[in-house]
């Protein structure tokens, strides 16, 4: 009998999970939506690999989910920047860092390396985060421990209004975290901050000759 409460409140648990973790996933593709809308950035959810094992009748079958190499959301930030990020939440007080694969963290590593924005958006209870991959993976000298709580992941909070929107801190955040790029958001549309800086430029130009203001 305890064994089977044991597996009952178990498996209510993994329902509420799997609840949460489709809303969550529905509040960042709201995000989506809205910096598609605002020219800010088109990122889309990245499909599953889906492989059919059995064909049936009526276009019923049988198939199964293959093993995810890519980021769960991949896209590009207004100025030509990639961003891919992983999704990850917790009804927990806690995060560890392994929650993301070796295979996940690997295509993060690459998406880096190569000038991406790369990070995790990560769901602890009610508070959204948007972490930056390099601060992800040096979690153990960043905080002691190979895991984080929504206190210390508070600097890095995103802003939320039925959307996760991952690319509005709720703080101003200063650091380098990011190769190429401090964490002004206007900053991370570009590797290089020369081009975003000679970007803004242009742009405060551009509305100084509208204007009729010479820049």
């Amino acid at each position: 009998m305890q064994i089977d409460k044991r597996r009952a409140a178990l498996q209510y648990q993994n329902k509420v999970n799997n609840a949460q973790g489709h809303f969550f996933e529905g509040a960042i593709k709201a995000a989506c939506a809205l910096y598609s809308e605002r020219e800010r950035a088109d990122v889309d959810k990245t499909p599953e690999p889906f492989r059919v094992i059995e064909k049936g009748r009526d276009g019923i079958f049988k198939g199964r989910f293959t093993a995810r190499a890519q980021p769960d959301f991949q896209g590009t930030l207004a100025g030509g920047r990639s961003i891919v990020f992983e999704a990850k939440y917790t009804t927990t007080d806690r995060m560890k860092r392994d929650v993301l694969t070796k295979e996940q963290q690997d295509a993060l590593e690459r998406h880096a390396a190569r000038g991406a924005l790369a990070a995790v958006c990560a769901g602890i209870g009610d508070k959204f985060f948007f972490v930056p991959w390099q601060m992800w993976r040096d979690m153990k000298q960043l905080y002691g421990r190979k895991y984080v709580t929504a206190a210390d992941l508070e600097p890095l909070r995103v802003r939320f209004n039925g959307a996760v929107l991952f690319l509005d801190y709720a703080h101003d955040v200063g650091g380098r975290w990011i190769s190429g790029a401090d964490c002004d958001m206007e900053k991370w549309r570009f590797k290089d901050n020369a081009k975003a800086e000679t970007a803004q430029a242009e742009i405060n130009g551009s509305c100084h000759a509208a204007n009729g203001v010479q820049p």
